[in-house]
């Protein structure tokens, strides 16, 4: 394509703004393999980017979008060639490589994951780096032992992105799921995809004591700071916590008590600069464990071009599950 459509990012003296621009393969960014974007999807950190609500682009211009997938157009990687079904999450991309709000995107291909069998590119970007850091984190509670007979499994923000598949995911591989959010109103969504009990966040708020009741054997944590400190302290014996957000906070108000009275593991995920091999066992699983139906429950299709108007809505907790744009 001579000319594309994409959402450049710029900043000077009057702060920075995002706007619609025409450009071509020369504005893009080097790399070794370039794919035609057919879909792409927004997370938290694409709402920080766009608003500026954190430095989250590091350079200008961006175009941002830490999600995308498509076909490739060219290749000079040895993995991939003209034709193949990729997807990308993370590695910098929106923040410090142009990324997929854009018809358009040339990147490392070691960045890229092969579009796995079972799932469409829509599919992928329904899950997109919210779902995939789910997979991973219900990955690490596995790695810990946690099974469905160790106990309930707290999951924070559940009506969020990475709260919807995580519930989704857990459900299905047959754990028993407590489902805390801000969002009362949505309890019927939340036990549609599996929640067996939804609680109020408020009660996560307080102030956090070093040891609280016993409540769960493990949680999927999205939110940071008070939130996880007490799920923390609520966290049964040799249980395991993945933390993967900060929406609420990057501070930490705990002691070393549930780690050393309790065995309690606190299990950091990092979903941006894993490597190939967790990537690829990351995704194979969300083809083969994600239930189709819950993940169509979960999404909702917009245009593109509405990106801008949503970024605010997904940092205010407005975006309930997951949103894809198809590119023209």
């Amino acid at each position: 394509m001579q000319h594309f459509q994409a959402l450049l990012i710029t900043k000077d003296d009057s702060g920075q703004k995002a706007a619609w621009s025409e450009i071509g393969p020369a504005d893009l960014m080097p790399g070794n393999v370039t794919v035609r974007v057919s879909h792409t999807t927004m997370n938290y950190k694409d709402g920080l980017a766009i608003t500026g609500k954190a430095p989250v682009v590091r350079r200008f211009p961006m175009i941002p979008g830490i999600d995308f997938a498509g076909t490739v157009l060219s290749s000079e990687h040895p993995r991939y060639k003209p034709g193949d079904a990729v997807l990308l999450n993370g590695w910098g991309v929106g923040e410090t490589h142009m990324g997929g709000y854009a018809q358009v995107a040339r990147i490392n291909g070691d960045w890229l994951v092969p579009l796995p069998a079972g799932l469409t590119a829509a599919q992928s970007m329904a899950i997109g780096t919210a779902g995939y850091t789910a997979m991973l984190s219900v990955l690490a509670l596995e790695s810990h032992g946690i099974t469905p007979a160790s106990g309930p499994i707290l999951v924070t923000g559940a009506a969020g992105g990475v709260g919807s598949v995580a519930t989704a995911l857990l459900a299905k591989l047959g754990y028993r799921v407590i489902a805390s959010t801000g969002r009362l109103n949505e309890e019927p969504y939340l036990k549609s995809l599996g929640a067996t009990e939804v609680i109020d966040r408020s009660s996560l708020a307080g102030t956090p004591r070093a040891l609280n009741k016993e409540r769960w054997a493990g949680a999927i944590d999205s939110v940071g700071s008070s939130t996880l400190a007490n799920v923390i302290s609520m966290t049964s014996y040799g249980g395991c916590i993945a933390a993967c957000g900060l929406a609420q906070g990057m501070d930490l108000p705990t002691s070393v008590a549930p780690f050393i009275l309790r065995g309690v593991t606190l299990a950091g995920i990092d979903s941006v600069m894993a490597p190939l091999a967790k990537r690829q066992v990351a995704w194979t699983r969300l083809a083969t464990d994600m239930p189709p139906a819950k993940l169509a429950a979960m999404t909702v299709n917009e245009d593109i071009k509405a990106v801008t108007t949503l970024a605010p809505d997904i940092l205010a907790g407005k975006i309930r599950g997951r949103v894809v744009f198809a590119l023209p």
